[in-house]
């Protein structure tokens, strides 16, 4: 299975969520852009995504991000397909 870079955050509601780390756009680093609430924009291009949900809040990507689910099990962080 291939691996996939994962971006990992707490919702402002306090849920852990992931989604892929790499934009659907052009291959930006959602980790190195800026947060806005539930928010991040790429540093590349500028598209927004949820956070949780990964659906393109503005482009220029049309494609959302991969959804990982996600839970909290004694202090650990799971995340899966």
């Amino acid at each position: 299975m291939d691996s996939v870079p994962v971006l990992v955050s707490r919702s402002e509601g306090g849920e852990v969520c992931a989604i892929a780390n790499t934009c659907t756009h052009r291959g930006g680093l959602l980790n190195e852009g800026e947060r806005d609430g539930n928010v991040v924009t790429c540093p590349w291009h500028g598209s927004q995504f949820d956070l949780c949900f990964g659906e393109v809040l503005r482009g220029p990507a049309r494609v959302p991000q991969q959804r990982f689910e996600t839970r909290v099990r004694e202090g650990k962080i799971e995340v899966r397909r």
